[in-house]
């Protein structure tokens, strides 16, 4: 059984797998996979006949049974444009479990909220420091790359994937409220997919939040 993902960037294509297989493990939850990404353009995830479309694009997919849709706030509030978006999705899902998750400004935002975890990857400087409040601003790649070693840039369809791979999941919930979204959304599906996911997130996330 798939939950089948719908994502805006190229990099996310990639990335969010690896990150959902990630909660897959944490939550030993072996029966459920993670269908390839289907990809559409950010304002095609704000327009209800464009969601409409990759909802049901989505529930063809082969052993389709919930679909996470992920996109970033950029400009927008995601507490007022995420239940707006969940409304079309949903009735396009019929009864299908659906979710949908807004990364506050930018998907990169979860990384900065757990930089310190970052540090072992060969890009980022040993010294990169965690900022004061990583989902405030927009330009999170920017100010990843303030954080990476010397003539290195941050590229988003090799760096989103592999960080995503190795930044550490009890920071990023801790400290970034769309990422604590995006776990609480993966436990919704599974739970909807009548998989016994147990205590989700697990305690060890949870401590001081």
């Amino acid at each position: 059984m798939n939950i089948q993902p719908i994502v805006e960037g190229y990099g996310e294509v990639e990335a969010l797998p690896v990150l959902l297989r990630r909660f897959v493990t944490e939550a030993q939850v072996w029966s459920v996979n993670i269908g390839r990404p289907i990809r559409r353009k950010r304002n095609q995830l704000t327009s209800e006949a464009e969601v409409d479309t990759a909802v049901k694009l989505a529930r063809l997919q082969p052993e389709c049974c919930a679909v996470l849709i992920l996109f970033d706030g950029d400009s927008d509030c995601p507490a007022e444009l995420g239940p707006q978006v969940q409304h079309w999705a949903a009735a396009s899902a019929c009864k299908l479990p659906c979710e949908v998750v807004i990364a506050h400004r930018e998907y990169e935002a979860w990384f900065l909220a757990a930089i310190e975890s970052l540090r072992e990857h060969p890009t980022v400087r040993n010294d990169a420091g965690l900022h004061p409040n990583p989902e405030r601003h927009r330009d999170a790649k920017g100010q990843l790359e303030k954080r990476m070693r010397d003539r290195m840039s941050y590229q988003e369809r090799i760096h989103q994937p592999a960080f995503s791979a190795k930044f550490s999941l009890p920071d990023a919930y801790r400290r970034s409220r769309s990422f604590r979204k995006l776990a609480h959304s993966f436990g919704l599906l599974v739970r909807s997919m009548g998989q016994d996911i147990g205590v989700w997130p697990p305690a060890t996330w949870t401590e001081d939040v």
